[in-house]
């Protein structure tokens, strides 16, 4: 028999009482196990401090931010806008003071930029009248839909180079007249809105999105994307009609423009008065409503520019208008514009000094009119302006404003009149 040595004894012990505890299922004493997370409460003491020191921080900014907020508003409340003394001025007290020439009551625009729309298609209502003796209230939201689409296939050919904005000039009508025909106010109201009101910021905000993705997508599939745009604009105008139906009858839009309202695009031209262009020339208006680019407009001396306008009104004929409406002498609370002496006294009112103010940006391509009456009074010549914007719903007349001739000669851009107004003018 072989005896273990005292060592080897124990070794041999060991492992067997190891093995027992292995399949006895006991545990050894380095396996892993789970407790609760270990507690720092000097840390937590760290974060209190810092949360009560920003709460303190985030109190007296408060304070500072209520108390500029405060002093912001007080003082707009107390802001005054330099004015004219109108107690000074002789002004016409009403539209019934003129012998207004035809043109349906004026139509507010609401929360929308497309004052261009309503002063030319108010235009065109006028001129229905005066040469087929058609009476008649068209849409301004027709025009403004498919102008809308025109714009948004601009921007997809130029790949967002053309503006994507709300504006446009009174070639905006006449376009769209001349590619997509006239309609009715009836047949297209372009609002969905239960009390009518126009308010196309949600509009643009969707189109300027989904053209945005557009371009960032690479996603130029024109025709595809315009009929998503199309579908934007139902969504927000509603969906122009095909047809309409006058007087029993029913016309497709091009011919309810041919023959019913008898009117032709060819038969109007646009105005300016530039000095930096040769007088009698078609020019460019450089301006970004006229995103189209039209060059097409007659560059006139200012004394043949506002006699062209003069003339015409007194004619018979009304005149769409536009230029700027941002000037102390303009007041929608009085419903009158003039020039202020304390401005530029009206001996200074000249070329020059027009140029100067559009160089300087003072006068910008703001907003679009229609002239329909005139009439002299206090030593100054009166326009009769109907007009949708906001301001000219300010004072006693809804809608109108009486302007002075210098205001016209100082401050307006373009105007468009029908072509026979121009056949005397020449270089």
């Amino acid at each position: 028999m072989a005896y273990l040595t005292p060592t080897t004894y124990l070794v041999r012990t060991t492992l067997l009482v190891c093995l027992a505890a292995l399949l006895a299922g006991s545990v050894l004493a380095d396996d892993p196990v789970y407790r609760e997370q270990n507690q720092y409460p000097v840390l937590d003491e760290i974060r209190a401090d810092r949360a009560a020191a920003q709460a303190v921080r985030d109190s007296v900014r408060a304070a500072v931010e209520a108390e500029y907020t405060a002093t912001a508003e007080a003082k707009d409340e107390a802001a005054r806008d330099l004015r004219v003394d109108w107690s000074k001025i002789k002004s016409p007290s009403a539209p019934s003071d003129f012998d207004a020439l035809w043109h349906n009551p004026p139509t507010p625009q609401f929360y929308t930029g497309s004052c261009w729309a309503f002063c030319s298609v108010s235009f065109m209502e006028s001129e229905a009248k005066r040469q087929t003796d058609v009476e008649i209230k068209l849409s301004e939201m027709w025009v403004v839909y498919w102008e809308y689409v025109e714009k948004c296939r601009a921007y997809l050919q130029s790949f967002g180079h053309t503006p994507l904005a709300q504006g446009s000039q009174d070639h905006g009508t006449t376009e769209i007249y001349r590619q997509y025909g006239a309609v009715p106010s009836e047949s297209y109201p372009g609002v969905l809105n239960e009390n009518g009101r126009h308010d196309h910021t949600p509009l643009m905000k969707e189109l300027k999105g989904f053209l945005d993705w557009v371009l960032e997508s690479d996603s130029w599939d024109e025709e595809q994307n315009l009929a998503y745009v199309r579908a934007i604009l139902d969504k927000h105008m509603g969906q122009p009609p095909e047809d309409v139906q006058h007087q029993g009858r029913t016309y497709s839009p091009k011919a309810f423009l041919r023959e019913v309202l008898g009117l032709s695009m060819d038969d109007y031209v646009s105005c300016v008065s530039r000095m930096d262009e040769p007088f009698y020339n078609q020019v460019l208006l450089d301006v970004e409503d006229n995103w189209r680019r039209k060059a097409d407009y007659v560059n006139l001396p200012l004394h043949d520019f506002y006699e062209v306008i003069r003339h015409a009104v007194e004619d018979g004929y009304t005149v769409s208008i536009g230029g700027d409406n941002s000037e102390a002498g303009m007041d929608g609370k009085f419903d009158t514009a003039i020039v202020p002496e304390w401005d530029i006294p009206a001996k200074y009112i000249d070329q020059g000094s027009r140029e100067f103010r559009i160089v300087n940006g003072t006068t910008g391509d703001d907003h679009g009119v229609h002239i329909v009456g005139m009439k002299k009074l206090g030593g100054r010549q009166w326009f009769l302006i109907k007009d949708s914007n906001r301001s000219s719903r300010l004072g006693e007349h809804q809608g109108y404003y009486f302007w002075d001739g210098d205001y016209i000669k100082l401050k307006m851009l373009s105007f468009m009149v029908h072509k026979d107004r121009l056949a005397d003018i020449h270089n």
